[in-house]
Parts: structure tokens; C-alpha cells; sequence
């Protein structure tokens, strides 16, 4: 999993009537774009770092440069 700040994480539940979540991604702490994440989540407005689960994706969006 590769991101870049602007783009948007999806978790997506695992079981029945789990919820989506989404966030916006504010910071990428590595340079080849692999987790962890500072993101702030769309529902809550909280910012956590996160460490992407296998039922997570990445929304890439193009970067102005």
C-alpha cells in the first residue's frame, strides 16, 4: 500500500453492517509512501495515526506538483 498527502484511506468493515470510514491523508511518514499514516477521519474530524488493515485502500488523487 503506497500513498501520498491528499489522498483518501477506506476502510472498509469486515463483517455485516460494519460501517465505511474514510480520511483524508495528511501526512506520509516514510518516502516510498508505505504506512503509517497521519489521517484525519471524514465522521469524526479526529487525526490518528493508522497502520492499514487488509481491509483498507488507498483513493489516490492527482497531485498538483
Amino acid at each position: 500500500m503506497f500513498a501520498s498527502v491528499g489522498d483518501r484511506l477506506v476502510v472498509h468493515g469486515l463483517h455485516v453492517g460494519d460501517h465505511v470510514r474514510d480520511a483524508e491523508i495528511l501526512e506520509v511518514r516514510h518516502e516510498d509512501g508505505s504506512p503509517p499514516y497521519l489521517v484525519r477521519w471524514s465522521d469524526t474530524g479526529h487525526v490518528s495515526l493508522v497502520f492499514p488493515g487488509p481491509d483498507a485502500e488507498v483513493q489516490h488523487f492527482q497531485h498538483e506538483q
